[in-house]
């Protein structure tokens, strides 16, 4: 069998087999308690029993091969294990063990031997917590968790133990068919369990819980495989850091750091990402019944003016649409409601009619006539001392009934996350509707997951989903730099626009410039100095034989002061660009492990300034580019700023396309790129500077 056939076997389970001392014994007694129908044995040499539970002598004393199997050893006595398992023919195995790859060379060592006893045996881990299995009640877990059997819900992978535990633990109802804790990901990591809990029809989202990913290409491909699918990603993502970009030559480095390249990669699959644990938790409860909402209208009601106001509000906040009611709803609600309720969307329906069956049965069918993707309710549960939480547990069944009559996608939230009882969550979760605490934060929820069929269609029919992030091998070396004219003649032949121009020592310039025609730019071309005009190396519209002569004189003296080593061998005489109505950086960013990225943004002197960028993994589509270019915030100035003329989009979506093509065809190589400024008018665009350092 295939790693990826054995991965399915522990992930849907006949037998398990558990390989420790008495945590093992409790963990084994959590999975009978739990509800696991098929065969167990607890593997230990020492002993006859722990705790009532009969021993098995050892691995190969079992009587098949187990599909799942959670080992707690050693990391010394984890290496037999798994070389024992793997010729018994086991499905998979949970390496809890710590101590190999996360400590440094002789770790590292240690997990390799690991993979290679592993055979073609899955292997989650190692230095993990484990795979809590709701769908078949199948624990492969240290310690008490807080979940239960489900018939569907979400997988969520982390690489945080704690996380998972807590998570597991929470009181927020959250469905979970899966959770992993992927550890190390020595084989197994987050990409290929995505790609085979995408094939269970009972998972409806899944969550990440991120430090970083180590198979981007994987990863793409299971996050395109979801896209298609429509099942919702929802990543929270943290480490969100720039590094090293201080150190890097180029201003492209400065404008992305790894966590900019997250986004784009996030971006371009449609993965939601979420800022916290509670966003996290909520958006995934959202998504967790299945019953995705079209689009961003809403119906909402709540029994208070003062819960309506916050529909209104946080319902505009997070993009969601609240559809006027027609007529002949007005007049229905007229009938049930007293004079003085405002009969708008959202519907405040006051307390007259509360507990009142036949009422607010009247009262749901007129306002679920709306066309709308989805109905939301705001409900608080009282204290159940109180007694009088039986008009709520009214209220949310007329609410399920309803929407179930009218084919709705419901919502119930609280304006407070504990005012929303467990034993109402758990209700609403067995009818698909998603139970959300807290109203700001159910509602942020809600407009991700209500945005995401909408982004779902456009990116792919935009295609860029489906092409795979180009991540090539890393580089350590420092490289070599070209200079301008080098780069510029590397990157003509891919279709960038590039001034009329010749390249002469100093003395022939005046001879050069005659036959280029003037006005003209001077520059200094070395690859010592990428930067030339902070050395003044850089003489801008020379109209004249007399002005070039004197900035040669000027720029010879600059030189000598501000770059004393540096011979005074080589200029770039140019003809002088149009005044353009925008500048752009375009450059290309290498991320360790990570991939290349495409970088556009406000460029010139401006650069460093504004910050103002937009990055695209490699490869992309000239409909990316064109859509990154009208996300930058200087997007006015390219679209005919205060009635001005608008840039040749086209023109400038080739320059950006070839140098996105430059960098696809030299991936091996290329350390980093810029293209700084891209010059772009009515016109058309041409690249007055470009930097390229090579491995």
């Amino acid at each position: 069998m295939s790693i990826r056939d054995n991965l399915k076997r522990l992930l849907a389970p006949r037998h398990l087999a558990f390989v420790g001392g008495r945590s093992m014994a409790r963990a084994f007694k959590r999975c009978a308690d739990g509800g696991f129908q098929g065969h167990m044995w607890l593997v230990n040499p020492q002993h006859e029993s722990l705790d009532g539970i009969p021993c098995v002598a050892s691995i190969a004393d079992l009587p098949c091969g187990p599909d799942a199997v959670f080992i707690a050893t050693n990391r010394e006595l984890t290496l037999s294990c798994v070389a024992d398992l793997a010729l018994k023919g086991a499905g998979g195995a949970i390496c809890y063990a710590s101590g190999f790859a996360e400590t440094g060379e002789q770790g590292q060592a240690m997990q390799t031997q690991l993979l290679q006893a592993a055979g073609d045996m899955a292997l989650l881990g190692p230095n993990c917590y484990g795979l809590l299995d709701y769908l078949h009640s199948a624990a492969l877990w240290p310690v008490a968790h807080g979940g239960q059997a489900v018939e569907k819900g979400v997988a969520v992978l982390t690489q945080s133990g704690n996380f998972a535990y807590n998570l597991s633990m929470s009181d927020r109802s959250l469905p979970l068919a899966y959770m992993a804790s992927v550890g190390n990901q020595a084989q197994l990591g987050v990409a290929e369990l995505m790609d085979v809990l995408l094939d269970e029809p009972r998972v409806t989202a899944i969550g990440l819980h991120l430090e970083g990913l180590k198979n981007v290409p994987g990863f793409a491909r299971a996050a395109h495989k979801a896209l298609e699918k429509g099942i919702p990603v929802i990543a929270l993502k943290t480490g969100v850091s720039q590094i090293g970009a201080e150190l890097a030559l180029s201003h492209t480095s400065s404008l992305a750091g790894s966590d900019a390249l997250y986004d784009s990669l996030f971006e371009r699959l449609g993965v939601i990402r979420v800022s916290g644990p509670v966003s996290f938790v909520e958006t995934l409860k959202a998504a967790a019944c299945g019953r995705l909402p079209a689009g961003p209208s809403l119906t909402a009601l709540a029994c208070s003016g003062g819960d309506a106001g916050f529909i209104a509000d946080y319902a505009e906040r997070n993009g969601l649409t609240l559809p006027k009611f027609d007529d002949s709803q007005r007049a229905d609600l007229a009938q049930v409601l007293p004079s003085y309720a405002n009969l708008v969307n959202p519907l405040d329906f006051t307390t007259a009619i509360w507990g009142d069956r036949d009422a607010l049965e009247n009262m749901l069918d007129s306002v679920l006539r709306t066309p709308s993707d989805a109905a939301l309710l705001v409900l608080d549960y009282p204290a159940e001392s109180t007694g009088e939480r039986k008009e709520c547990d009214l209220l949310l069944e007329l609410f399920c009934e309803r929407l179930e009559r009218h084919g709705k996608t419901g919502v119930v939230a609280s304006a407070f996350p504990e005012l929303l009882p467990a034993s109402a969550r758990d209700r609403l979760h067995a009818r698909g509707v998603a139970a959300l605490q807290g109203i700001e934060d159910g509602l942020a929820a809600w407009g991700r997951i209500a945005r995401y069929q909408t982004r779902r269609q456009a990116l792919l029919a935009k295609g860029e989903s489906v092409l795979a992030p180009i991540c090539p091998a890393a580089l350590v070396a420092e490289g070599r730099l070209l200079d301008e004219w080098q780069s510029k003649q590397a990157l003509r032949p891919f279709g960038l626009p590039l001034p009329e121009a010749r390249l002469c020592r100093p003395e022939q310039a005046l001879n050069e410039a005659s036959r280029l025609g003037y006005p003209l730019v001077l520059k200094v071309v070395s690859a010592d100095l990428p930067h030339k005009t902070e050395a003044g190396g850089v003489a801008l519209n020379l109209k004249d034989p007399a002005a070039l002569q004197s900035a040669l004189e000027t720029m010879r003296g600059n030189l000598a002061r501000h770059a004393p080593g540096l011979v005074f061998y080589q200029v770039l005489l140019e003809r002088m660009a149009p005044p353009p109505l925008a500048e752009l950086i375009v450059g290309i960013k290498r991320e360790t492990g990570f991939g290349l990225a495409l970088v556009i943004g406000a460029g010139g002197i401006l650069v460093e300034l504004l910050k103002d960028s937009r990055s695209l993994l490699l490869p992309t589509t000239d409909q990316a580019i064109h859509d990154a270019l009208l996300g930058l915030r200087c997007a006015p100035l390219l679209t005919g700023f205060r009635g001005g003329p608008a840039v040749d989009m086209p023109a400038l979506v080739r320059a950006i396309r070839a140098v996105a093509d430059y960098a696809g065809e030299n991936a091996d190589r290329l350390l980093e790129l810029d293209v700084n400024p891209l010059l772009v008018n009515a016109q058309g665009a041409v690249a007055v500077d470009a930097l390229i350092r090579l491995a």
